[in-house]
């Protein structure tokens, strides 16, 4: 077994290409409520594939429109500047890793899995009065540090995965098992070099142990969600692993059987039109 350094994924990770101009500049204003619309239509209407996913997205049953969004303008009027941000950044994540292939890894049962934890945090965060648009962006990058493990150290990721098939364990233990680090520390590393929100970048790192203590709860909500989409077995993963629940996330949310019920409703009946539009942008 061999251990990785964080050097040497940070080194990997800066080798990565470069995110958009339009995405950095997205990230940028994460954490700005007062962000211009009208700068974000503009310079979006420049990138025709970009617009396009978007507004697929924009007039799928995810945000359960009845007339149909046909321009960047009309999208962030009817959605909000929020959702139109947070969607444009996902559909971007999600083709910036498009290329990537390894033998020892399945692509689409982990984005299946992400956007399927990305829309249970969306929903959840609603229920517990967190901001549903962070939610959804870090239930879609909880895991982002395995495609930095996987493409920028394949042989290692090989390993992790015949470790945790042979002790039939969570990828997670297999990950600090065998490389001395996991996808979280390394998911928040790639979030700092693209210059995420700190809050964000912290979700991120703490999702398998979030801080119940945490304001706006980002953590926590996707914990949750995470846990809630592996029983629900949306990656159509046969070895995927139900990780078990924060006692503390499960304490302070303390919801009830009703309300857990019409969460994993309304996520399985988001699931399959928004992961077919978001799957296609990795085409």
């Amino acid at each position: 077994m061999n251990a990785l350094a964080m050097s040497d994924i940070v080194k990997s990770i800066h080798d990565l290409p470069a995110v958009p101009v339009i995405v950095s500049e997205l990230i940028a204003t994460l954490d700005n409520d007062d962000a211009n619309a009208n700068t974000l239509a503009g310079e979006l209407s420049k990138d025709l594939a970009l617009s396009a996913k978007t507004l697929r997205l924009a007039n799928s049953s995810f945000y359960g429109r009845s007339n149909t969004v046909s321009t960047i303008s009309q999208a962030i009027a009817i959605l909000g500047f929020n959702s139109v941000r947070t969607l444009v950044t996902s559909a971007a994540v999600i083709s910036h890793f498009a290329a990537c292939k390894h033998a020892s890894f399945d692509f689409e049962a982990f984005w299946r899995h992400s956007i399927g934890t990305a829309l249970c945090a969306r929903i959840l965060a609603e229920q517990v009065q967190a901001n549903p648009d962070r939610a959804f962006m870090v239930g879609l990058l909880h895991d982002i540090g395995r495609l930095v493990l996987v493409t920028g150290s394949p042989r290692h990721y090989a390993e992790v995965a015949a470790y945790r098939k042979e002790k039939d364990c969570y990828m997670f233990d297999a990950e600090q098992q065998v490389l001395g680090i996991d996808h979280a520390m390394v998911g928040c590393a790639l979030a700092s070099h693209w210059k995420f929100p700190p809050l964000i970048q912290n979700a991120i790192a703490s999702h398998h142990a979030p801080d119940v203590s945490e304001p706006d709860m980002l953590g926590a909500v996707v914990h949750l969600a995470d846990c809630i989409v592996h029983a629900l077995d949306l990656s159509d993963d046969p070895s995927d692993l139900v990780y078990p629940v924060s006692e503390a996330v499960w304490r302070k949310f303390n919801l009830a059987d009703d309300v857990l019920a019409k969460i994993y409703r309304q996520t399985e009946a988001q699931f399959d039109e928004a992961s077919k539009i978001l799957l296609a942008m990795q085409a």
